[in-house]
């Protein structure tokens, strides 16, 4: 049914990760948007070559991109892009970063690209097709204790001002699951999610780019995703709590 659209969002992805393959260490660039928060020539390169691919191809549809902000007249198709996830990782030449690339139809994200160009790892879902990496079909874990889960999180852009509910979270988290990691890249966290190489994921203080091609990989992959309340998720709010289905309650347990 998006056979066009996920085409299209695929051979973005591998452009803009091949502009950030080749900037790769080897930054002139580097500016403030926040205290922590950074952007590069790389975020401004990779986003063009998402938003010209996307833009030529739809001309009608909506965009919403990180740097770019709004393109277009609003509708009910939105393309919502991150041209760069993991901006600190890739300014420090820590390969845990990608192009994020998802479409929104009606308030349902049904198309979701996530690009690793360093590890060359590929997942992208359509909906009700399953989710995918490198073409090989991947499933969620099938972990059903949380003490022997493996947790991913991340930090939001605001955590100078306010450490203490971060830091509340994951000190409840790191003394109930296995083990936490915070790798710095959202979009990333949550397709290994998806793989099966981490149980569970929360984080707060996102954007929708973060979020919604990732969301989908997720969900195609048999895993849950809900706020820190447990309502249903959409790249909108501000809490994401995703995991395998085993783990999910007792994640918002913690978390509540």
């Amino acid at each position: 049914m998006w056979e066009i659209e996920i085409a299209t969002a695929r051979n973005a992805a591998i452009d803009a990760g091949r502009i950030l393959k080749g900037l790769y260490g080897n930054l002139r660039e580097i500016s403030k948007k926040g205290e922590i928060d950074l952007v590069t020539e790389a975020d401004l390169m990779s986003e063009k070559a998402v938003i010209n691919a996307i833009s030529h191809h739809f001309p009608e549809d909506y965009i919403l991109s990180e740097e770019a902000g709004e393109q277009g007249e609003k509708t009910d198709r939105m393309w919502i892009i991150d041209p760069l996830d993991g901006t600190t990782n890739f300014a420090h030449s820590f390969p845990f970063f990608g192009v994020s690339i998802a479409l929104q139809v009606e308030n349902e994200v049904v198309v979701g690209i996530v690009y690793n160009p360093c590890l060359d790892e590929f997942f992208e879902a359509e909906r009700g097709k399953g989710a995918f990496l490198n073409n090989n079909a991947i499933w969620v874990s099938d972990q059903s204790s949380l003490k022997d889960s493996l947790i991913g999180t991340g930090f939001p852009y605001d955590v100078y001002e306010k450490p203490e509910p971060v830091l509340e979270y994951l000190k409840k988290m790191l003394i109930n699951a296995q083990g936490v990691r915070r790798a710095g890249a959202a979009a990333i966290d949550l397709c290994y999610v998806a793989a099966g190489r981490l149980d569970g994921f929360w984080e707060q203080g996102l954007s929708p780019w973060d979020t919604a091609a990732g969301s989908l990989i997720v969900e195609e992959a048999g895993g849950v995703i809900s706020d820190y309340d447990g309502n249903p998720y959409n790249p909108f709010l501000k809490t994401i709590l995703a995991s395998c289905p085993g783990i999910h309650n007792k994640m918002l347990e913690v978390l509540s």
